[in-house]
């Protein structure tokens, strides 16, 4: 019996080595004080002004009043780390803050907060509807709400995998869950080899957060620049 010790050892050594990717655990939200500076960044004037701008241009006039939900969404999108299959690599990183708009009529429009490195939060962007607020509040607790960009897809991410909500050409069935190794398997297959060509952006300045979001957005660019122009603010989500 006492032979047998060493070659368990051994293989529970070489079952945890060989651990993909796809084993790493979702990544840690923004802390509540960051959550409310976002919300904040989302009411000051000059953000509700890009909200305005937004309304505008997708529906043609302007509204008297705007709303701002205080209500904050962290979103995630998909990791080229996790999909080159660096060994930890989480399967999302966090892109942005949703907060919802809201006119008089009943219009939404998403700003998009994000913060500098001295961890003021500001909005960059505005992009018409609510999917994240209302996708969000499908979310079990332990859940967070992941974008594949390329195929306009989101996803409940949980600690054991990944549940489609909602795409444009969906990859799976929605609301099956996909395990963390297969959905690693499957965006490898889809993007690898069009992301190892390109290099890794290095992180522009130090960030004490454990989530990096400068070099988060920086990866997220090289992953999925393309696809995003869909929401920019001069288009409707339909």
């Amino acid at each position: 019996m006492a032979c047998r010790k060493p070659l368990v050892a051994a293989l529970l050594l070489a079952a945890a080595l060989s651990t993909p990717a796809a084993a790493a655990v979702p990544p840690r939200q923004p802390s509540p004080p960051d959550l409310a500076a976002a919300v904040a960044a989302a009411g000051e004037p000059a953000s509700t002004s890009i909200a305005k701008t937004n309304f505008r241009q997708v529906h043609g006039t302007d509204p008297t009043t705007i709303t701002v939900s205080s209500r904050a969404t962290p979103t995630y999108v998909l990791n080229p780390d996790f999909v080159r299959g660096t060994p930890g690599a989480p399967a999302g990183i966090l892109q942005y803050v949703a907060v919802t708009a809201t006119d008089e009529v009943g219009h939404h429009a998403t700003l998009r907060v994000t913060p500098d490195a001295a961890g003021t939060w500001s909005v960059d962007s505005v992009f018409s509807g609510n999917d994240e607020e209302f996708l969000s509040a499908r979310l079990a607790p332990d859940s967070l709400l992941l974008n594949e960009p390329q195929i306009n897809g989101w996803y409940e991410l949980t600690p054991s995998g990944v549940v489609l909500l909602r795409a444009s050409t969906p990859q799976s069935p929605i609301g099956a869950l996909i395990s963390l190794p297969q959905y690693q398997s499957q965006v490898h297959t889809r993007y690898a080899a069009a992301l190892d060509p390109l290099p890794v952006p290095a992180p522009t300045s130090p960030s004490t957060r454990d989530w990096s979001l400068p070099v988060a957005i920086g990866s997220a660019l090289v992953l999925a620049a393309a696809i995003l122009l869909r929401r920019r603010s001069k288009r409707s989500r339909g």
